[in-house]
């Protein structure tokens, strides 16, 4: 247990230094999946293997950690809703409408590309939507359906 003790304040102390170097969310999100990690890794092996244990969790655990903070906040994917479906619901095919959060400084756009009509009645569009999400660009495309209350939902 004090060996589980040492590698913990060893790791956090190792994880803190390098979450300067990354974004805030990136660093609370590593040091926390990586004493998850430390944690469950020390509940498998005895001896040596619990040590490997719980060092390859700190590191797993870490790294899922960076990547949850990477995504999106809750204020970027309400952002990001209200546009599409703002979007989906009055622009015309082929016109952009974007979306941006001063505070994350994330953004994106979504871009209806062609709207059709279902053999059940229901009018679907697909679309092209870009995020840029601490400067790197993502891609999709989809395609969304207008619901009985007017709402959008998207398929995929």
């Amino acid at each position: 247990m004090r060996q589980l003790l040492v590698l913990l304040v060893i790791s956090a102390f190792l994880l803190a230094g390098c979450a300067q170097s990354m974004g805030p969310k990136e660093g609370a999100g590593s040091l926390l999946g990586a004493t998850a990690g430390a944690i469950l890794g020390s509940n498998i092996g005895k001896g040596k293997g619990n040590v490997v244990a719980i060092a390859i969790g700190a590191l797993a655990g870490a790294m899922f950690g960076q990547e949850i903070g990477r995504s999106l906040d809750r204020a970027d994917r309400i952002a990001m809703g209200q546009n599409a479906q703002y979007a989906l619901e009055h622009t015309r095919s082929n016109e952009l409408t974007s979306w941006n959060n001063p505070d994350s400084g994330n953004s994106g756009s979504l871009t209806p590309t062609r709207t059709y009509k279902q053999a059940s009645g229901k009018y679907c569009r697909e679309y092209r939507q870009t995020v840029m999400i601490g400067g790197q660009q993502q891609d999709a495309y989809g395609t969304a359906c207008r619901q009985p209350d007017g709402s959008w939902l998207i398929n995929n």
